[in-house]
């Protein structure tokens, strides 16, 4: 088994788990479930250089990334610097995060959030519009066709964003629907953990024009994003390169003021 695939195995039981304690209609009564969501497919359109920012505390691939930071400190800095849009992490066992962070995310910004988390029911779309989320991920790698088409229809039926993580040419033209609003290239090798900026360069050009285009996994410098540009590329995901520093906000602020003026 891959780590992947011991994730997703986890993952179908906490899943089960979390739906015979918590039922759908008690997601369905949070404060957030009515809110109107904040598009960041338009933020990415409209700006310059979007950069996503991730809270990020582990991960299987380089274990503890950063646990000093509260999640306030993190999402307050991020905002202050000018990002597109947060990532958080919601998985517990292998990346250190939880719902709760969603949460606590939401209450100290009005910016796209995304639960970053391997979905594989639409008990967790629900859970991440109770938990005040904008848009979801969806992986490609662990999806059939038609999962993906449920659980994206079942995202914009509660008004979530779709953003389709995918690795190859296989899995783009697997996955290419209308439910979709954001196409990623994930630049890390699921299997091996290996990361490269070739693979959104050579995707790129067989991502439809309808889908905003984000790169993510790798991302180091402002000469990576410029790179990217370059193919198309309107969303740029960079996790681990804030939350290593010792003040993700102000990593965020610098790399962000940096590439405005390049």
């Amino acid at each position: 088994m891959t780590i992947l695939d011991k994730i997703i195995a986890d993952k179908r039981k906490e899943v089960a788990l979390k739906k015979s304690v918590i039922p759908v209609s008690q997601l369905e009564a949070s404060v957030f479930f009515d809110r109107q969501v904040a598009s960041l497919s338009t933020n990415l359109r409209n700006g310059t250089r979007g950069i996503i920012a991730e809270h990020k505390r582990r991960s299987p691939s380089k274990s503890i990334i950063n646990n000093d930071f509260s999640v306030e400190e993190v999402v307050k800095g991020y905002d202050a610097a000018g990002v597109a849009g947060i990532s958080v992490l919601t998985d517990t066992k292998y990346f250190g995060g939880s719902l709760e962070d969603l949460i606590l995310a939401r209450a100290c910004t009005t910016i796209p959030l995304l639960r970053k988390e391997f979905i594989i029911d639409e008990y967790q779309i629900v859970e991440a519009k109770a938990s005040g989320a904008d848009l979801i991920l969806l992986i490609a790698s662990v999806l059939t066709r038609s999962e993906i088409e449920q659980f994206s229809k079942c995202a914009k039926s509660v008004g979530l964003e779709v953003l389709l993580e995918i690795h190859n040419q296989q899995e783009l033209e697997k996955s290419l629907m209308p439910t979709l609003d954001m196409i990623g290239v994930n630049n890390r090798n699921l299997a091996t953990f290996e990361v490269s900026l070739e693979n959104s360069k050579q995707l790129s050009a067989l991502i439809p024009s309808d889908f905003v285009k984000i790169s993510e996994s790798g991302i180091t410098s402002t000469a990576d994003i410029i790179d990217l540009e370059n193919y198309g590329f309107k969303g740029f995901l960079v996790g681990e390169n804030f939350m290593k520093t010792d003040n993700a906000g102000v990593a965020a602020r610098d790399f962000i003021n940096q590439l405005q003026n390049r």
